[in-house]
């Protein structure tokens, strides 16, 4: 009996918290929302560290997090939404830590597959941004199950940068756009003239081609910092760092940076209207 209260009251809660956001929700979208926000996911080990857990039980809250963020996300007819996985730089980590951090991956990432999984519950197009090759076999698989599986769905999109970092994006946009203008001029002795790169041919090539530069950057933890993230495609992006480590942003925090994209976006256009 007293497991059946709990569980009514927990139900009644939920659907509260639901009826609340959806509320929310409806008062946002009097004004310009964002298609894309993208996110920085800073603090799961302090978190580890601040609450006694181990190590890795730090992402695994961390991904109980990024799960309830997509919802919100979705909730509020994000389109596009973009999180930092995994840098290339986080491979310079002690070995045990990098292969616990990408059996976890791959856990979740076959999570992804399963069929009430919030990429199918919200028709979402799951593709893995980075340098894949990098990925160990069973981690690079699962990632292309995942895009395969998802291909089909068409009312949002989730990027995961795992392998990744803003200058090796670049750097292997400016190699493929070469390589394609070399082809395109027979692959014979050409003059320098000839082989113009211009901002079009890098972008067409970029990893995140697949989604517009984000309206919304948020990292947690209070840092202020891109690491390597997105720098092409971040310059008119709003920088919203709440203090909140990783495991605890919530709800509040994407209604915050959204507030604030608001108030930039009116202030934009009414000086548009005085120039």
């Amino acid at each position: 009996m007293e497991k059946q209260s709990s569980n009514l009251a927990t139900q009644l809660i939920e659907g509260l918290c639901s009826f609340l956001r959806r509320c929310i929700c409806a008062i946002l979208s009097a004004g310009s929302l964002p298609r894309h926000v993208a996110f920085i996911m800073d603090g799961n080990r302090r978190y580890a560290k601040k609450e006694g857990l181990l190590e890795g039980d730090g992402h695994r809250v961390g991904f109980t997090a990024l799960m309830n963020m997509l919802k919100y996300c979705y909730e509020m007819n994000v389109k596009y939404v973009t999180v930092y996985a995994f840098s290339i730089e986080n491979f310079k980590r002690r070995p045990e830590e990098v292969q616990s951090t990408m059996q976890l991956i791959q856990e979740k990432i076959e999570s992804l597959l399963e069929k009430e999984s919030i990429v199918n519950q919200y028709g979402v197009r799951v593709h893995f941004i980075g340098n894949l090759k990098l990925l160990s076999k069973p981690v690079r698989l699962a990632a292309e199950r995942a895009m395969n599986a998802t291909a089909h769905n068409s009312t949002a999109t989730l990027a995961i940068c795992i392998a990744y970092t803003s200058t090796d994006e670049i750097t292997n946009s400016v190699e493929e756009a070469c390589k394609v203008k070399m082809d395109e001029l027979g692959g014979n002795e050409i003059d320098s003239k000839e082989l113009h790169i211009d901002v079009a041919d890098v972008e067409k090539h970029m990893y995140m081609a697949v989604a517009p530069d984000p309206d919304i950057i948020i990292r947690s933890s209070g840092e202020t910092r891109l690491s390597n993230f997105l720098l092409w495609q971040s310059a008119s992006s709003l920088l919203y760092s709440p203090r909140a480590l990783w495991p605890e942003i919530g709800f509040y925090h994407l209604v915050r940076a959204i507030l604030d994209f608001q108030r930039n976006v009116t202030s934009l256009e009414t000086k548009l209207k005085q120039s």
